[in-house]
């Protein structure tokens, strides 16, 4: 029976993708966090630049000491907005929303009360006539920049609240100018509009209810882009964390030539590749001397610098096998240089081996010795599995013959056992004789009836 290995596991998409499937996701993580961080950087830009517009503007349109208490509001405001960029964070934060909810409580009473500087009589009815409301789409347009769909509803019903709210009480204070509305009353007569609109103490209702109705329009549509853009985000993240696997199992060189393909892997196929088992001989006694912790960190380390020279080599991480692992040259496509990239990563890895045990020896460690058989001959590619759950697959008796020449390293003692099929795809006898490989001839292959021509590097 032919011998099956498997890649990471890849889950198959059965349906439309879903929001929640990504809530652990670090990759979607770390893009809403990145995503929160320039979006309140740009908003408290955004906020700076506009006060300090409208700090100067008051200044043009005020021209009297009265503009002092609007030019502190003002620094009140990009204040608070630094603040919420100091506290932001990505998910929920009562105390960001309290500080939003400050930021409209400043708006509704800069204009709303009647400024306390002003040398003459006002009314609150006369801060309405200026129709200042519009200020509060600044603060709208930042929230945009920063937060989230539910957020800006949020934002749009305050706002609403605040603001009719500020209505109703406005109506029921006390009215300095009562003689002179009277005055208008006489004169403008059944003139209901002309009367309303001079009457320094009428609020008319129907101007708030408008406001507010195109504010929570205007808040809504744009709560609906954000919403977009937060699903788009979420697509990303998706597609990095789809990279991020394929960075798992392959150089990065080829993750960025199959990250532009809509079928990565491509279809069940069959091909000529390369099929490389990697081994640490006398692994299990030398894990029964140490404890887990640093068996663990062993294996890690020598996961690691062996993934290095199979990257650096072109070849495809296939899977790690405990205390090896299994590698393969010419997937997701051949190349004429797969043989010859094969035999430079056994070449590097066991030249990655002695750099490592130097170093072992200095720590008084015991030296590692590793064993590699190389193949070539064709395999099955392909997705197996279920609907719920797929696996990239390579199989085929190039992988038995493989993983039968790592072992037959032992009785030869060799580092590299790899089959004539290898040499001679690499350049032939001539190219690996001059990196140490000698002809050993035909090999008895346990498990398989026919013999195989091998070449092997002496320890």
């Amino acid at each position: 029976m032919a011998e099956l290995s498997m890649s990471a596991p890849r889950q198959a998409a059965p349906g439309i993708f879903q929001e929640e499937d990504l809530e652990s996701n670090r990759f979607l993580d770390e893009a809403l966090a990145e995503n929160k961080r320039e979006g309140l950087k740009l908003a408290i830009k955004a906020r700076f630049v506009a006060l300090s517009i409208v700090a100067l503007f008051m200044i043009y349109l005020v021209q009297d000491i009265s503009v002092l208490y609007y030019e502190a509001l003002v620094f009140a405001f990009m204040l608070n907005g630094w603040v919420q960029m100091k506290v932001g964070r990505v998910g929920k934060s009562r105390l960001e929303l309290f500080l939003i909810f400050v930021d409209l409580a400043l708006m509704t009473i800069v204009l709303v009360v009647p400024n306390p500087l002003h040398t003459e009589e006002w009314t609150y009815a006369m801060q309405y006539k200026y129709g200042n409301f519009p200020y509060f789409y600044i603060l709208l347009a930042g929230a945009t920049l920063a937060y989230s769909w539910r957020t800006l509803f949020a934002f749009a019903v305050w706002t609403s609240a605040m603001w009719m709210g500020a209505y109703f009480f406005a109506i029921y204070q006390p009215d300095p100018l009562s003689p002179l509305s009277e005055q208008i009353h006489q004169i403008a007569g059944t003139h209901r509009h002309l009367m309303e609109l001079l009457d320094p103490s009428y609020i008319p209702l129907e101007g708030r209810i408008q406001e507010v109705l195109i504010f929570t329009l205007v808040a809504g549509i744009l709560a609906l882009n954000s919403w977009r853009s937060k699903h788009l985000l979420i697509r990303q993240a998706n597609a990095a964390r789809e990279r991020a696997n394929l960075a798992r199992h392959f150089a990065p060189t080829i993750v960025d030539h199959l990250a532009g393909r809509d079928q990565p892997l491509g279809d069940v196929r069959s091909q000529s590749v390369v099929v490389m088992f990697v081994d640490i001989v006398g692994f299990t006694k030398m894990a029964e001397q140490q404890s887990p912790e640093k068996v663990v960190a062993l294996l890690r380390e020598f996961h690691s610098r062996m993934e290095t020279s199979v990257f650096d080599n072109h070849g495809t991480l296939d899977k790690f096998l405990g205390d090896g692992l299994m590698v393969t040259f010419g997937t997701p496509e051949t190349s004429a240089d797969d043989a010859k990239n094969a035999l430079r990563c056994a070449l590097a890895m066991q030249q990655t081996m002695e750099e490592w045990n130097e170093v072992r020896n200095h720590m008084k460690l015991p030296p590692i010795t590793l064993s590699v058989g190389l193949h070539l001959g064709n395999v099955i590619l392909g997705d197996i599995g279920s609907e719920r759950r797929l696996e990239y697959a390579v199989l085929g008796d190039t992988v038995n013959v493989a993983s039968r020449l790592e072992a037959l390293s032992r009785p030869l003692n060799a580092s590299i056992v790899a089959s004539d099929d290898v040499v001679k795809a690499a350049g032939g006898a001539r190219e690996v004789e001059k990196n140490g490989f000698k002809d050993a001839g035909p090999q008895d292959i346990r498990g398989r009836e026919e013999t195989v021509h091998v070449w092997l590097k002496d320890r």
